[in-house]
């Protein structure tokens, strides 16, 4: 199966020290997904949630993934990191598939 997200080395850990130390019940799956609104008029969803009739189902490196049917699009090829500076502190969407706007 094609998976449509990657998550980096950093995020990976992040979200395996949350499992661990949170209590996430096992029968839970990372849920990755969207909603309008927010810059560009969509904004990117991560949690934990039981599987649902029309989600997609994967693993990435251990992690079981739950993606709705209806977000797949507005999800391919989005990379999941973590960022972790003095100021800010969270996950971060990025599509590289998506040229960055350079002002002239």
């Amino acid at each position: 199966m094609l998976i449509p997200i990657k998550i980096t080395e950093k995020a990976l850990i992040e979200i395996k020290n949350i499992i661990d130390n949170k209590n996430i019940p096992q029968d839970y799956s990372l849920r990755v997904g969207v909603k309008g609104g927010g810059c560009g008029g969509m904004s990117y969803l991560l949690g934990f949630d039981k599987p649902k009739t029309d989600d997609v189902q994967f693993e990435f490196e251990g992690i079981p993934i739950l993606i709705e049917k209806r977000h797949m699009m507005f999800l391919m090829g989005m990379e999941v990191d973590f960022f972790d500076g003095t100021e800010a502190r969270g996950f971060t969407f990025v599509n590289p598939d998506i040229p960055k706007r350079h002002d002239v």
